[in-house]
């Protein structure tokens, strides 16, 4: 199974369009992102990252509704099962 996360791209480092990174903020993590296959992305724009590798420009709104998605699903992770017990 893949997984690519939106992160929204804060800076931007370098002109090799190879090596070219970037500052993604996932939600409050920035992570260092490589920019290869997304040459014509600037700051501020959403990218879809997977592996450390931003492989599409997503539409911001797209982007906020996938972190709306992970907040609930991180919400119903932190509530117990009915009926099972709460470690301590």
């Amino acid at each position: 199974m893949c997984l690519a996360v939106p992160g929204r791209v804060i800076s931007i480092e370098g002109d090799d369009p190879l090596t070219r990174q970037g500052r993604v903020d996932f939600g409050g993590i920035v992570k260092s992102v490589n920019l290869a296959y997304v040459p014509d992305v600037r700051e501020q724009d959403y990218v879809l990252v997977h592996v450390g590798f931003a492989i599409t420009v997503v539409d911001p709104h797209e982007a906020e509704r996938v972190f709306r998605y992970l907040e609930i699903l991180e919400q119903e992770a932190d509530e117990p099962e009915p009926g099972r017990a709460v470690p301590r």
